[in-house]
Order: structure tokens, then sequence, then C-alpha cells
């Protein structure tokens, strides 16, 4: 069983062995998951509970170590069991435990000491990095104080995470990270998000101007964030995700199927055939570019790429398996009422991640100039 709150968990497997039970779970305590100015807090309080929000802690901390080197697989697989249940759980989940990982990589004793503090005790992390056209954040130095202005948007969890890693430029145009200490409700802006899918991850533009903090806010040095190979490589965690998600989106269309009667079909077949090749492809990816994420220090570039190569590959998949899964369950998949229905709407929206186009075209860059031949392009990772 996953820990209590009075017993936080020790090891990664112990974490694992009950999460997708756990996840189920906090799915039915919201109210809505699909609705416009809602958050799953209560979900977040039973994974609090759980042990999920410390576990990607160190032992010593509380948590199960899932940021370690050594516990990549065991971290994979909770991703993706949280987007399979839920990928507004899954986006915001992946959000903390990024937020976490860089804390825990580039910040020094003390830092560590109060994130591993804050996460036990029920604090949601997140990373806003993402910036308006006009008024990106900066800070400032007055004495002992660090003064920020401006905002961050697209911030996903907006008014209800109380700990956001941000990046906010410095004198020198430089970024350096900090964690901002919030309280719940203020700062934030969501009425303006109206998407499709994703609705209730509350996202929004937090403004910080004004806000004074002191130098233990600091994580890190300047430009850590951009470090690499660890910036880029770190993709993989909400590839992990949106490979949950994918595999809901073939459990609607195959219950579907089983429930009416139509999977005798040969082209319902066909179409299940190449929808669960699409889930495989995806899972495949997302494993390898862990394991290559997880070697990064061995040759950053190769990583770097093989993980670019996994972005183009599971939104190919998670587009083929969406458009499949409409085909074959026809229009009662674009009912409200349909499981399909929102799965596909959370899904489309969640594939929408920065700079495709880039990921792909670095990649081939690197296939490109490689000395060696493919085959034996990641045979070090």
């Amino acid at each position: 069983m996953l820990a209590s709150q009075e017993q936080a968990p020790t090891t990664a497997s112990s974490i694992l062995a009950d999460t997708e039970v756990v996840v189920a779970a906090a799915v039915t305590l919201d109210d809505d998951l699909d609705c416009h100015d809602a958050f799953p807090t209560k979900a977040f309080e039973h994974f609090r509970q759980r042990g999920l929000l410390a576990a990607p802690l160190p032992v010593e901390r509380g948590g199960a170590d899932l940021c370690e080197v050594s516990e990549t697989e065991a971290l994979r697989d909770v991703l993706y069991l949280v987007g399979r249940g839920s990928l507004v759980l899954g986006r915001l989940y992946e959000g903390h435990v990024n937020a976490l990982a860089l804390a825990l990589r580039y910040g020094d004793a003390e830092t560590r000491k109060q994130v591993s503090a804050d996460a036990t005790a029920g604090h949601l992390f997140g990373v806003w990095n993402t910036e308006p056209a006009q008024g990106g954040l900066s800070m400032t130095r007055h004495g002992g104080a660090l003064v920020l202005a401006g905002s961050k948007c697209f911030a996903s969890g907006a008014g209800h995470v109380t700990r956001p890693l941000v990046t906010a430029r410095i004198d020198d145009g430089r970024r350096l990270m900090l964690i901002v200490p919030l309280e719940s409700g203020l700062r934030a802006e969501t009425e303006s998000w109206r998407p499709q899918g994703m609705r209730a991850t509350a996202t929004g533009t937090v403004d910080f101007s004004g806000l004074q903090l002191d130098v233990g806010a600091v994580v890190g040095e300047p430009d850590d964030y951009l470090r690499q190979p660890f910036f880029s490589c770190g993709a993989w965690r909400f590839l992990a995700v949106q490979c949950g998600g994918i595999a809901a989106v073939f459990e609607a269309l195959r219950d579907h199927l089983v429930k009416t009667d139509r999977g005798g079909d040969p082209h319902q077949r066909a179409r299940l055939g190449e929808a669960a090749t699409g889930v495989e492809t995806a899972r495949l990816f997302v494993a390898r570019a862990a394991e290559a994420a997880a070697a990064a220090e061995a040759d950053p570039e190769a990583a770097i790429a093989y993980v670019n190569l996994a972005r183009g590959a599971v939104e190919r998949s998670g587009l083929d398996v969406i458009e499949l899964a409409q085909r074959s369950v026809g229009l009662s998949g674009f009912l409200e009422t349909h499981p399909l229905e929102r799965r596909v709407r959370d899904l489309a929206t969640y594939l929408r991640q920065p700079a495709p186009d880039h990921a792909l075209a670095s990649a081939a860059g690197y296939v490109l100039d490689a000395p060696c031949a493919f085959h034996a392009l990641w045979q070090r990772l």
C-alpha cells in the first residue's frame, strides 16, 4: 500500500504498487475534471495523503527517490498511470515532479531541505517558464531582498500551485530559477482559460509584481534551467503522461467495440490493430527516451536527439489513435456522454507542446551529421 500521511513511503516500488488504485480513487473525488474554473483540489489532497506528492524526494526526506536515475523506470510508470487515469492530474503532477527534480538537482542543501518540507506538508509545485509578449518576469536586488516584476502565462495550476519554480531575468539578461511562496487564490487570472480540453488545469497568468523574496528562494546558478542535456531530455516525463492518455483513448475504443458487439467487423478490427500499434509505438519510444535521458551524460547530443525523436513519435501516435478511435466509434463518440469524447479533447489539447517542429528538425540534424550508421547512433545510451 502507498503510505498514509502518518507514514511516508520508503521505496519507489511501494509507491508504484498501488498507484493505479490511488489515481482511480483520486479521479472520483472532485465534482468535475472537465469544467472551466475548476481544479482537482481533493484529488491532490488524496495524492498527498497517499505519498505521491512527496514521492520525488529522497528517502531520507520522506520520499521514494523517484527523481533518482536508478528509479527512472518507476517514475515513468507512475507518470503513465496518472496520465491514463486523468490527463488533467497527469499534467499537474508532472509539473510538480519537474519542479522538485530541478530543485533537487540544482539547489543547495538548504533549498533541498525547504522543498522537501513543503512537499511533505502538501504544497503543490509547478514549473512556470512561459512569458507573455510583454511583461515577462524580472528580478532585481534591493539590499538583501529580491524584488520581482512582471508575470508568467500558460501557468498550469495558477491560483493553486503554491510553490512555483519560475525563471526570472536578472541584470545581465540571464535567467535565474526561483521558488516563490504563494498563497492560494491570489495573483492568478484564469478566466481566459477556455480550451476544448484540459479545462480543470486552471491554466492562466500570474502577476508577481512587487513580491519580495529572500536569497533562499534562488535555485542554482543563472541559466541552470536551460542547462543541457537535462533541459531537453526532461521532456520524456510529459511524454510518459501523454502515453497514458493515448492508452486511455484506446481503452475507450476497445470498450466501445466490445459493448456494441462490433468487434467482429473486419474494418473495425483493422482500425483497432492500427490503434494498438500506435499505443505500443508510443510506449516503446517513451521507455527508450527515459533510458536515454537517464544515461544522457555519456553522450548528451545523442540523448537529446533521441528524446526529440520520441516527442514526434508520441505526438504522431496520439493523433493517429484519436483519428482511428473517432472513425471507429462514429458520431456517438462526439457526444459528451461518451467516454471517448472527453479523453480525445484532453489528449488533443495536451499534445500541443511547444516547438515540436524544432525538436524534430534538431533530431534530424543529429542523424544527418552523425559519422556512423543509423543503427549505431544510440548504442551507447
